[in-house]
């Protein structure tokens, strides 16, 4: 297929199957024609929404990132995603590599070459004409749509450049089709620059983008709305003030943060939700959800064995970790640990036989741990149980709990009565907006009562709790909240993709990457005896706080420097 378009030079040598490849000689459709239509410009806008990260490791669908931190294992030792944990990661052999967003990145660009700005009314204009189709009965509706789809393409060309500096730092950041030499050539443009950028995107795009597309033509959901504008935005001026990206602590940067989450709050279009929000993207607390199509393939991999029926032949699953588990508390807000002596818990309601009762609610939409129900059935991951495995090849948990987040239960493998489900991937909710707010807060004030940016970030906090059902905390000092809020992240958030990048960003991974640990249950009589057992030791560096930029693009362009650490004679 005829390439329209250039790209950066390392992609020449990759094939694109997208609306983008037209093979002109066919005399089916030219860039032209993309434009004639409003059906083909629809599509155009949609091509660049298909490039939106899966939550998923790239190369390995059933490994969530989870499992390049301390919150879960994956089952197979040599897939990709170990090499997060074990070192063997380099500029050659790279893992979750996102180069490829540069393919989002170029469609965007070519996408906006349609739109010009009009000084009178502020809106960018298109440049083509449909005014041939006056008289179809949707003419107007469309052109209501339109206005709003060279927005929605700068939020996703500022999402795409987000996702790839908190991987990478210093980008590339081409905003105009590139020649081949020009791309052979681009250099990178600093950290704090690039979200200068996506913060001035975001800003633009969110005046112009309704709250919803409901009540519009084909009341579209899953297309970018002013909040998700907001949300882009606030999330990079979060990764920009957090240590990793903000070493000094500036705590202008902080407030920076807390002001944008804030005005996210202020737009009162958003509520949190006491429900579950896997796989519900019509929560009022989703501000942006990822919808895809019926599958089986999450719980093939993720299924305790017996209930795959034969279908998972191999080692998968991402099973959480004993850490994890301790982080949640009981749900009057005790501590909850497992040490060499047995649990460890000063709740006067805490019965040490069911140590997976009457916890945070949220432990039990994340985990599932023994003697919970399940499929009608009860999980046993004690030793010699049904669902318990002395070997990554019986193809069970080797932590000895396994995961809930997303799972559809109803999911079924059963010969001649199948069931599939789709899922719905949250990309961000309003809760985080009201986490980012409280801990922004608390270290841009340097206190977690004072509550001057409108509300104090304690407060903030305690929303997230009573929410969930758990007692408000009450800490008074900055490093006590940063605990706090740390922990919160954490537990709110489990497998919605967070931890993994939380560790970076705060730079703790040295504290929390030497090893990973899960439970050893024996039953003992009518009860059961619980040791902490560790499943495998890690390897960290600190020049993986920042991703390898892959060898072959530092060879074709000598400007792309590699990161620090990351150099082929070092390795």
């Amino acid at each position: 297929m005829k390439k329209l378009v250039y790209i950066l030079s390392a992609f020449i040598l990759a094939v694109s199957c997208n609306a983008l490849d037209f093979d002109e000689s066919s005399s089916q459709y030219t860039r032209d024609d993309m434009y004639k239509t409003y059906s083909n410009i629809q599509k155009m806008l949609t091509n660049i929404y298909g490039y939106m990260p899966n939550k998923d490791i790239a190369d390995v669908s059933s490994a969530l990132r989870s499992c390049g931190s301390d919150d879960a294992e994956y089952a197979d030792p040599d897939a990709s995603v170990q090499r997060f944990t074990n070192g063997n990661w380099t500029p050659i052999q790279t893992v979750d590599d996102k180069w490829s967003l540069y393919y989002g990145v170029r469609s965007a660009n070519e996408f906006l070459t349609h739109w010009v700005l009009n000084e009178e009314t502020g809106w960018l204009d298109a440049t083509f004409d449909l005014s041939m189709y006056q008289y179809d009965a949707k003419y107007n509706k469309w052109l209501e749509h339109l206005k709003y789809y060279p927005y929605q393409a700068k939020v996703l060309r500022a999402y795409f450049f987000f996702e790839l500096a908190r991987r990478y730092g210093d980008i590339a950041m081409p905003l105009t089709m590139l020649t081949a030499e020009e791309a052979n050539a681009i250099a990178k443009t600093p950290f704090d620059e690039v979200i200068d950028f996506i913060v001035k995107e975001c800003d633009e795009a969110a005046a112009h983008l309704p709250t919803t597309y409901a009540g519009m033509l084909d009341n579209e959901i899953g297309r970018i709305t002013n909040g998700f504008a907001l949300a882009v935005k606030t999330k990079a001026l979060l990764y920009a003030a957090s240590p990793l990206f903000n070493p000094s602590g500036d705590k202008a940067k902080w407030q920076k943060a807390a002001l944008a989450a804030k005005e996210i709050m202020d737009l009162n279009q958003y509520i949190l939700d006491p429900a579950d929000k896997a796989n519900n993207g019509n929560s009022p607390e989703v501000i942006f959800a990822i919808f895809r199509s019926e599958s089986q393939s999450f719980e093939k991999y993720n299924f305790q064995v017996r209930f795959t029926e034969g279908e998972r032949t191999s080692m998968a699953g991402s099973f959480p970790s004993q850490s994890l588990v301790d982080a949640f508390e009981t749900v009057n807000g005790y501590d909850v640990t497992l040490k060499a002596n047995g649990w460890q818990c000063t709740d006067p309601a805490f019965d040490v036989t069911k140590p997976y009762d009457n916890r945070d609610p949220r432990f039990a939409r994340a985990i599932l741990a023994n003697g919970m129900a399940f499929k009608g059935s009860t999980i046993e991951t004690f030793v010699g149980g049904k669902d318990y495995s002395a070997t990554r090849s019986e193809l069970g948990t080797v932590t000895g709990y396994y995961l809930r987040r997303y799972i559809q239960e109803s999911t079924s493998f059963t010969p001649e009565a199948t069931v599939t489900n789709k899922h719905q991937w949250i990309v961000y909710r309003y809760a985080e907006a009201i986490l980012t707010f409280a801990e922004a807060a608390n270290e841009a004030l340097g206190s977690p009562t004072d509550a001057s940016l409108g509300m104090s970030a304690l407060d903030a906090l305690n929303m997230i709790r009573t929410n969930a059902g758990m007692p408000a905390v009450n800490v008074s000092t900055q490093d006590a909240f940063r605990t706090a809020v740390q922990r919160e992240w954490r537990v709110e958030f489990a497998f919605e993709d967070h931890r993994f990048w939380d560790i970076r960003r705060w730079k703790i991974a040295p504290s929390v990457m030497d090893k990973l640990e899960g439970v050893e249950i024996v039953k003992n009589g009518a009860g059961f005896d619980y040791s902490r057992k560790t499943v495998e030791t890690r390897t960290w560096s600190d020049k993986m706080y920042l991703y390898p930029i892959p060898q072959a693009e530092t060879f074709n362009n000598p400007n792309l420097t590699q990161n620090t650490g990351w150099s082929l004679t070092t390795e």
